[in-house]
């Protein structure tokens, strides 16, 4: 016990706070396109350079530089441009300095593990609690030298933090590098330029309430009409009154388009994005708003009549079904999906696995729990070493992804999301709950059991089963019952039936005690030791 970590208690997890639906602009002309890209490209330059004062400014920055920056960009733009900009680049600065937060993290934990092993002999073994020695003496010597090659970007990322200077690239780290492999990345110098510049581009406007439609900026119809209001330098390209661009093109949405219909005709706020997809040559407008947070029940409710406790894996969600007092109730189901291909196809087979496991958990009434598992400090190469096949495993399972997802469509359905901590799942699952479920009919995998034990940690049961009774030839013959029962539950510790017959040498037939009257066994700390006919102790002199 004493290795083990404290076990958080699990709670029902929150829905979500905004929504965001997409729809593709179908029927652009050239001349729509030719103002998307110009205007696109003025407000990209323009947020470009306020990021670059926002960077320069650092921990000094403060509501009057913000202002400055906002008045300064209004000149060349709008005022709700300006506001639209500014707060996106204090967005994307403050992404950039929880970054490094996650950045020095990451390499505190590598120093530290690297700074142990080097301290043990060459070869010695470790345990389950901590890694061993290095294998070798090359192995050794490398490690040693990786460890002040980390320990020097620690030094500078702290100092970075402590400055405040961030390092921040509009357009994507990852694209960037792109350029320098484009042979690799099957790309064209050509293309790699026009991915470039549309992702660097700025087209997006933040709601108002109360305004015509929600947004004055970028202002969507009821029917689909977009129109966008122009900056300043480029008005001359305006064909509405009031220096608006109204697109031929027309918006709508599959997926919530009557809430978003419903928010547009109250003139509630809605923040709208136009970008283009250079990939398939098609432009797209998001729109997203705010929405209350979901009011989600107690705990206890969510407990009532049992839950779903699903495992998730590389290729599958293992799930098993529990009744109130942890028992699991059928057989466990398995929804696969496959992880390979495009981001798109990756996308689109968890959200089909989490269609079928949603409709499964509606069907039922239940609530469903899972771990609240993150692998983002689980994949260094110090903490697994040569395990590469391993480290690729657990990095390439959608575990934040497939959570954010899941609560959202939950909420939709009105599921409950009860978050347990994923400490000993698996093995303590395997352990007491693989060989018991499994049957001549019915094969258990790891999964499996590992899906009993979240459930029953969410239902606020114990993982680990009662010790199994004794055979029938020691002690008492029948022993304590193993049932998962409440403790509340009538009966659940009843009286054993009287066996016939001597139980010893030395009680006559009929007079044994019942093992629920615990004060009648001849126990340390029990009344019965106290009684008249107990004998006394010899004494050790006269």
């Amino acid at each position: 016990m004493g290795g083990r970590r404290e076990v958080a208690a699990p709670f029902v997890v929150h829905g979500p706070s905004g929504v965001a639906i997409r729809g593709r602009l179908k029927g652009l002309t050239a001349g729509d396109e030719r103002v998307l890209c110009l205007v696109s490209g003025h407000l990209g330059s323009l947020a470009s350079r306020d990021l670059k004062a926002r960077c320069l400014a650092g921990l000094d920055h403060d509501s009057e530089q913000w202002a400055q920056r906002k008045r300064a960009l209004t000149q060349e733009s709008s005022s709700r441009w300006a506001g639209s900009i500014t707060k996106a680049t204090h967005d994307q600065w403050a992404l950039a300095r929880r970054g490094q937060i996650a950045h020095i993290q990451s390499l505190e934990a590598g120093i530290g593990t690297i700074t142990h092993r080097l301290s043990l002999p060459v070869g010695e073994k470790g345990t389950k609690q901590a890694p061993g020695g290095y294998r070798t003496r090359q192995e050794w010597f490398a490690k040693s030298r990786r460890l002040h090659l980390l320990e020097d970007r620690l030094q500078a990322v702290r100092a970075d933090r402590e400055t405040g200077r961030v390092r921040v690239v509009r357009g994507g780290k990852r694209l960037l590098n792109t350029r320098h492999h484009l042979k690799s990345a099957q790309l064209t110098e050509e293309q790699w330029r026009s991915r470039w510049e549309a992702e660097r581009r700025f087209l997006q406007a933040d709601g108002e309430s109360g305004k015509r439609y929600g947004n004055e900026t970028i202002r969507v119809t009821g029917d689909g009409e977009i129109s966008i209001k122009l900056p300043a330098p480029l008005a001359h390209l305006a064909n509405a009154p009031q220096g608006r661009y109204v697109l031929a093109a027309k918006v709508s949405f599959a997926h919530r388009g009557e809430q978003w219909a419903d928010r547009v005709a109250a003139n509630r706020a809605v923040a709208y994005r136009i970008h283009e997809d250079t990939g398939r040559g098609r432009w797209y407008l998001t729109a997203s708003w705010t929405i209350p947070p979901v009011q989600t029940v107690s705990l206890a409710a969510a407990r009532a009549g049992g839950l779903i406790g699903f495992d998730t894996n590389a290729d599958h969600l293992a799930a098993w079904r529990l009744d109130e007092h942890g028992n699991p109730t059928g057989n466990p189901r398995r929804f696969f999906y496959d992880l390979s291909g495009t981001a798109g196809h990756r996308d689109a087979q968890v959200r089909q696995a989490l269609i079928r496991l949603l409709r499964w958990a509606k069907r039922h009434g239940l609530s469903i729990a899972i771990e609240d598992l993150d692998f983002t400090a689980e994949k260094t190469r110090e903490k697994h070493g040569r395990r590469k096949r391993f480290r690729n495993l657990i990095s390439g399972m959608p575990t934040s992804r497939l959570r954010a997802r899941l609560v959202s469509m939950a909420a939709e359905l009105g599921i409950t999301i009860v978050a347990v901590d994923p400490a000993y799942t698996s093995k303590w699952g395997a352990q007491h709950w693989q060989k018991p479920l499994t049957s001549n009919n019915r094969k258990t995998t790891r999964h499996d059991a590992a899906a009993v034990a979240i459930g029953r940690r969410a239902l606020g049961h114990p993982i680990r089963r009662r010790t199994a009774p004794p055979p029938h030839d020691r002690s008492d013959r029948v022993g304590h019952r193993t049932v998962q029962a409440e403790s509340v539950a009538l009966e659940r510790e009843g009286n054993r039936p009287r066996i016939p017959g001597p139980r010893t040498r030395s009680v006559r037939a009929g007079c044994g005690e019942n093992a629920v009257d615990q004060n009648a066994q001849h126990r340390s700390g029990r009344s019965a030791e106290h009684e008249p006919w107990q004998q006394d102790s010899l004494p050790l002199s006269l």
